[in-house]
């Protein structure tokens, strides 16, 4: 019987944005949220310069947390990221990883990783990163980038204003997250099952990035039809019964115990 997946967010990203799709996942077997050093719960960090130092990180606080390998691990963006890189370091632990929205050398291209469109609004959220009034102004833009889905807009601006205000981000380490993310490179394929998912009305990352590494890794591939980067916001029962069919065909491959 296989453990609850590992959920991993994406840069300055924590536990509870995961939202309904988290409730969702519980009810189909479970889902263990860990927040990536300088996120969440860990907010005090600071995040590391190297994918791999968040690497070391989350396998203690999985084990802290009483998981037990293999995993499997749902992460989205700088989160596929990092359980790419867990995979191919420790492939033993990994049994397999769903990589939502994801991008990575060598197998994308700078400006498909991050949309010249969306340049201008990052810049922004970013000059509007502290201060009260100014977190607002970020999380509306940060909303407008990555969410589809507007008819829970309000609902969603009130829950991610008082995460920012439990728990924020600081600026240096939204800046180390994403030096980590630019830096990054995958060498060699993840000797586990992999699903790649993507979201077709992606405006933060072109989700040709996700249809290469698909190609690159004879990976399956399944794309959304029109949510945005925030796939788990935009369709949490669409992610939720993505996984539950992954699930249901590896039980069925692995055959009578």
């Amino acid at each position: 019987m296989s453990g609850p997946w590992i959920l991993l967010r994406g840069l300055t990203r924590e536990s509870r944005h995961w939202g309904a799709f988290a409730t969702l996942l519980a009810a189909k077997g479970g889902g263990l949220p860990i927040d990536l050093p300088g996120n969440g719960a860990l907010a005090s960090q600071r995040s590391p310069f190297a994918v791999e130092a968040y690497v070391d990180a989350l396998r203690a606080e999985a084990r802290r947390r009483g998981a037990h390998a293999p995993y499997r691990v749902l992460a989205m963006s700088l989160g596929g990221m990092v359980a790419t890189a867990w995979a191919l370091r420790y492939p033993e632990e990994i049994a397999r990883l769903a990589l939502v929205n994801t991008s990575m050398r060598p197998y994308s291209r700078p400006y498909e990783r991050l949309r010249p469109a969306a340049w201008p609004a990052l810049v922004r959220v970013a000059r509007h990163w502290s201060g009260r009034d100014r977190e607002s102004i970020a999380e509306t833009l940060i909303h407008g980038l990555t969410c589809a889905r507007r008819d829970t807009l309000a609902a969603d601006l009130e829950a991610w204003r008082a995460i920012r205000a439990s728990a924020g981000v600081s600026r240096a380490n939204a800046l180390r997250q994403l030096a980590a993310a630019a830096r990054f490179e995958a060498r060699g394929v993840p000797r586990c099952a992999v699903l790649v998912v993507s979201s077709r009305g992606d405006r933060l990352v072109n989700p040709v990035c996700s249809e290469r590494l698909a190609r690159a890794w004879c990976a399956p591939h399944v794309e959304h039809p029109w949510a945005g980067h925030d796939l788990p916001h935009d369709d949490p029962h669409w992610l939720a019964d993505a996984l539950h069919a992954v699930d249901v065909a590896g039980a069925a491959a692995a055959g009578p115990a």
